[in-house]
């Protein structure tokens, strides 16, 4: 297996405008597939932006599998032959919603994993996911999905590395808040310590944008099997598009010392 390239590209979706948010998300595939990239992740609720007043209003924006925005990137994917991974608004039965990702690869097969960890008043609106983090085995490489606030769980996280992922692909919004002068986003350094001990890379593509109040981190990161960052890893509010090409095989190798396996080395009958 060679290196991989991947892109993460930090955009800045509108709520509940969805044929936007689709040109977007066009254009950024476009161009991940113009850099070379095997894979590209998008930021949580790409398809209809975040911050949603209601259910109704959700409700109104969701798409089922089938609909016009996974369709288009389904029809993306195929054409050049790109892995694509971003978040949007699913619409259930019973006029029920998740916050859902698709993981689409070139061949059109598709992947969906629906948030199973709920942030704030995402609560109020969103059905929560009940399956694990799916790990797909690709032409790429052996890829796990998840979102968001999934990373906050450390043993959500493990499920994916005790399955074999070798990438983890997480869309995320990640709300800005108060943090200590000089000190970087813990979300941030959550997604280095995640990615070290399982020994696994990590993309996390965050947004950027005010919307209806809120601010955003714009901390996109991408990181090797060690912990630490490739690209990003900062927050940048505005756009930004992150480029790494990971040595997947890496992620195969969970020995830290000759004696020492991060997974083998686990005790779970004592914990």
């Amino acid at each position: 297996m060679n290196t991989l390239r991947v892109v993460c590209d930090q955009l800045a979706p509108r709520i509940a405008d969805v044929e936007h948010n689709r040109a977007l998300s066009a254009k950024a595939i476009r161009g991940a597939a113009a850099l070379g990239a095997q894979v590209l992740v998008l930021p949580e609720l790409m398809q209809s932006g975040y911050a949603f007043n209601d259910r109704e209003e959700a409700l109104a924006v969701s798409e089922e599998l089938d609909g016009p925005t996974l369709t288009r990137w389904k029809t993306l994917a195929s054409e050049l032959g790109i892995i694509v991974v971003a978040g949007f608004c699913e619409r259930l039965a019973a006029g029920q919603v998740a916050n859902s990702a698709a993981l689409i690869e070139p061949g059109g097969r598709l992947t969906v994993y629906r948030k199973a960890h709920l942030w704030d008043r995402e609560k109020l609106i969103f059905t929560p996911g009940t399956e694990p983090p799916p790990v797909v085995e690709t032409a790429a490489g052996r890829i796990a999905v998840m979102i968001c606030y999934d990373l906050e769980l450390p043993e959500w996280v493990r499920l994916a590395a005790l399955s074999g992922a070798d990438l983890l692909c997480v869309p995320v919004n990640w709300p800005d808040g108060p943090r200590p002068a000089g000190e970087r986003p813990a979300e941030i350094v959550r997604v280095q310590a995640n990615a070290a001990v399982n020994r696994m890379f990590i993309a996390a593509c965050d947004r950027h944008g005010e919307e209806r109040g809120v601010n955003w981190i714009g901390g996109s990161v991408i990181v090797d099997a060690d912990g630490y960052p490739l690209a990003g890893a900062v927050s940048h509010q505005n756009e930004q598009r992150l480029v790494a090409d990971l040595p997947l095989t890496q992620a195969r190798d969970k020995f830290i010392s000759e004696h020492n396996h991060v997974h083998q080395d686990r005790r779970p009958q004592l914990y």
